[in-house]
């Protein structure tokens, strides 16, 4: 059964850093995208950062260049790399995998077809 489980979360200061782990299983996804989306308490979940099948990457403005997401596909894996944390980057993160075959980095919740069960992310001030 397909599965993802993120890893890598915790307590960090602001300036701080994370790398956020995403271990995919059941499935091989090297022809899918793969995403990372955070959701606060109170908020809806949105967009942080997605790779294509191909390696193109794409971040929501606000962790830009910040953030960095990467694939390895040999292991069925996607990072998020996390740098200069801010505490309005608190949230749980989830990764995800696209729907569609060969498709892009994808923005929209709706375009993502497996979820993590999330990883707590807190930025301290």
């Amino acid at each position: 059964q397909v599965q993802l489980v993120e890893s890598g979360g915790g307590l960090v200061q602001a300036g701080g850093s994370l790398r956020l782990s995403c271990v995919a299983s059941g499935r091989t996804f090297s022809n899918y995208a793969m995403g990372w989306f955070r959701q606060a308490p109170g908020k809806e979940r949105e967009f942080v950062a997605a790779v294509s099948w191909n390696g193109s990457t794409d971040y929501a403005d606000s962790v830009k260049g910040r953030f960095t997401i990467s694939r390895d596909n040999a292991k069925n894996t996607v990072y998020l790399q996390m740098n200069s944390l801010k505490p309005e980057d608190t949230a749980v993160y989830y990764c995800a995998v696209g729907y569609r075959y060969r498709g892009t980095f994808e923005r929209a919740v709706r375009d993502y077809a497996y979820w993590g069960q999330g990883t707590q992310v807190t930025v301290s001030s």
